[in-house]
């Protein structure tokens, strides 16, 4: 298909185009699937953290980021309990209320809540509801022939729904189109170390963050025309600290948090939607395209406290961030009644202790809409290491 989803940042000079881009993320309508849709298209939704997207996007299908919404959860609210984190209640919101139509759901056993999504979602829905299990042991021999087999079942299921087989040259045409995201992700992340003072941080997230909304080759565009133009602007460096983000796994932070963090820091790196530059470098288009995309989940991945691999210590990994980004400090953030991050924030700052890392913990929800005691309260830390 070659339908436009997104086209209001075309032909725009850049900031317009990054305005249109915040917006797009915010809009708790999600106008991209309703024009997708309208054109005939049919959309997968997976829910976080990483999705093997490439085997959608070669089938036609639009692979749509699940990632909650600020929003109330008024129908979702009575299938889940009170003490469960808001992505799962707001997500499953998304479908109930009609905004986000799908033709198939794909959650991950990622923690006990997003396991029992897909048993839920299938409750009220007629369409196919599954998990894809990704390997528990990571380290196994035989983890990558496994992968490739829950791969190769869901393109299948894919096949399906789309009523046409999905052959290795329509895979390593994504893998193609997929492999040139991941350079121009890499470039926006290079920017953000390099000349932090030259993107805000909301901006950054957007850019990032419009890929789980649109067709992968619409986000190759907007990349490929905006990343250029950001080291003409004329804002000057100034004096901020520069701190990596981690926390932003699976349920997002208000892009007004986000804001409210690059006020008084410079983020230069993050784990912000992580699942969406999981992979490090290119996947290599020869041989089997199923398994050179499982074999690089494994091998050639970035690392999220549910992924269990015992050559990524999560706290060492997240000493080699800080290290390779140049930062001075850590925000250790967590989603309200997240296990995974709540879990991992000991470790972490058990490791920051260790290494002399200064570091701010937070926590967060994407419904919050008041940031005054954490401004005040990161204010105070950056004043700390400013003025020590």
């Amino acid at each position: 298909m070659t339908t436009l989803t997104f086209p209001e940042w075309r032909d725009q000079p850049l900031e317009q185009a990054l305005y249109h881009c915040r917006e797009l993320v915010e809009d708790t309508e999600f106008p991209t699937v309703r024009r997708w849709r309208e054109a005939g298209g049919k959309v997968v939704g997976h829910f976080q953290v990483y999705f093997p997207e490439e085997i959608a996007h070669a089938a036609g299908l639009l692979p749509f980021k699940i990632r909650g919404a600020p929003i109330e959860p008024t129908r979702a609210d009575s299938h889940f309990g009170s003490y469960l984190c808001s992505i799962l209640k707001t997500s499953l919101e998304l479908a109930l209320s009609g905004k986000v139509p799908l033709e198939l759901f794909v959650t991950h056993p990622i923690c006990d809540a997003a396991r029992n999504l897909a048993g839920v979602w299938g409750r009220n829905f007629p369409y196919p509801c599954q998990i894809l299990y990704l390997p528990q042991n990571a380290n196994s021999k035989h983890a990558a022939e496994y992968l490739r087999g829950e791969y190769d079942r869901l393109k299948r299921t894919i096949e399906e729904i789309v009523g046409h087989a999905v052959s290795s040259h329509d895979l390593r045409h994504s893998l193609d189109v997929y492999n040139e995201n991941r350079r121009l992700l890499r470039e926006l992340y290079r920017i953000k170390r390099e000349t932090p003072w030259l993107l805000a941080a909301e901006e950054a997230y957007a850019l990032l963050a419009v890929g789980g909304l649109v067709p992968r080759e619409e986000h190759n565009a907007l990349l490929a025309q905006v990343l250029p133009q950001i080291p003409g602007r004329a804002a000057k460096k100034q004096d901020r600290i520069r701190v990596v983000f981690e926390g932003g796994f699976c349920e997002q932070p208000p892009l007004d948090l986000i804001r409210t963090i690059g006020q008084s820091c410079y983020v230069v790196d993050d784990d912000f939607l992580i699942g969406l530059r999981w992979m490090l470098d290119d996947v290599p288009t020869a041989g089997d395209p199923l398994l050179s995309l499982a074999t690089a989940y494994l091998e050639n991945s970035s690392y999220s406290p549910v992924q269990h691999d015992l050559r990524k210590p999560k706290e060492e990994m997240l000493l080699q961030r800080i290290r390779a980004s140049g930062a001075e400090a850590a925000i250790i953030a967590a989603a309200k009644m997240c296990e995974p991050g709540l879990e991992e924030q000991v470790g972490y700052t058990r490791a920051l202790d260790r290494e002399n890392i200064p570091y701010f913990v937070g926590e967060f929800e994407e419904s919050m809409s008041s940031f005054d005691q954490m401004e005040i309260q990161l204010q105070t830390f950056v004043e700390s290491l400013l003025f020590d």
